[in-house]
């Protein structure tokens, strides 16, 4: 969840993700070379306490290749080669229903990434690029 709410990403992009997207660039963490909708590439910047939580996650999962995103089973191992978008959905859906929010879909915190981006000063142009739009009327 904090990889669709920080990072803008749509819930195919966050499924498909792997190892070898997560870089760091300067000083900085960063989505690279993410493909995403109509085959478009870009990078997105990944905020340090999302990096942290992704980290706990990959160390408690026991990951080192692979997709980053795993299904857990009834004994709270990960398992399998990755998740489905129908899978993010329902993990959304299934966290704000414990945290008392009624309706949440993963689409949702994609729009507060672009509202809190814009909040904080982005330019429209920036977050454009962020959400991998090729046009702000897009999506």
């Amino acid at each position: 969840m904090a990889v669709l709410l920080a990072c803008g990403l749509r819930r195919r992009e966050a499924v498909n993700l792997d190892f070898s997207h997560i870089q760091q660039r300067e000083e900085h963490w960063a989505i690279v070379d993410l493909k995403g909708k109509a085959g478009h590439t870009r990078t997105v910047p990944m905020p340090g306490w999302v990096k942290a939580l992704l980290d706990e996650w990959i160390q408690a999962a026991n990951l080192n290749a692979g997709r980053l995103f795993r299904r857990v089973n009834k004994n709270g191992k990960a398992w399998g080669d990755g998740l489905t978008a129908k899978a993010a959905w329902h993990v959304v859906r299934e966290n704000a229903g414990k945290a008392g929010i009624e309706r949440l879909a993963p689409h949702d915190l994609r729009r507060t990434c672009a509202r809190l981006c814009h909040a904080a000063g982005g330019e429209l142009k920036q977050i454009q690029f962020l959400l991998g739009h090729v046009s702000i009327q897009n999506d």
